[in-house]
């Protein structure tokens, strides 16, 4: 989700379409939420493990 984030933003700055730059910053932030979140142990989704 964060890679999609950035590959979006970056899409969005190069060709000036805003709302791809607003959804690119919408999926970075759930991403590093997610991935912090995932990171300090708490089960994300239901789910203990990422596997």
């Amino acid at each position: 989700m964060i890679i999609l984030g950035v590959i979006l933003l970056i899409i969005g700055f190069v060709t000036g379409i805003s709302i791809l730059w607003t959804i690119g910053i919408v999926l970075l932030l759930i991403g590093v939420v997610l991935w912090v979140v995932g990171a300090l142990g708490h089960a994300v989704g239901g789910r203990r493990h990422y596997y």
